[in-house]
């Protein structure tokens, strides 16, 4: 059986595809993918209220899907690339998959 880590365990797998399960996240993926940014200029560019983007961007951060960097009172954020790796290499992993067919059920009900 393969080792699993924290960050790919069915746990954070699930939590991950949940977090990408919101079109508003998706958006604010697709922003940190260009560059980092700090929350306002997410707000800005997304039209949105800062009340709104917390709570994204902390689903996000729990997800490990993006990272926050602070200087001073402002926080940057960027993506995690490693935890989207990972989520890269399990989706991966389907391709390589072979099912057997079902047996026959024997039960006469």
């Amino acid at each position: 059986m393969p080792q699993t880590s924290l960050k790919s365990s069915p746990t954070f797998v699930a939590a991950s595809f949940h977090a990408l399960s919101d079109p508003l996240r998706i958006q604010i993926l697709e922003l940190l993918r260009k560059q980092e940014l700090c929350v306002c200029d997410i707000c800005d560019r997304l039209k949105v209220p800062q009340s709104k983007l917390s709570f994204h961007l902390k689903n996000l951060k729990e997800a490990s899907l993006v990272k926050g960097r602070q200087n001073g009172r402002w926080i940057y954020y960027s993506l995690n690339l490693s935890q989207l790796e990972i989520l890269e290499q399990y989706l991966a992993e389907y391709k390589n998959i072979n099912p057997l067919p079902a047996q026959l059920c024997e039960n006469n009900d």
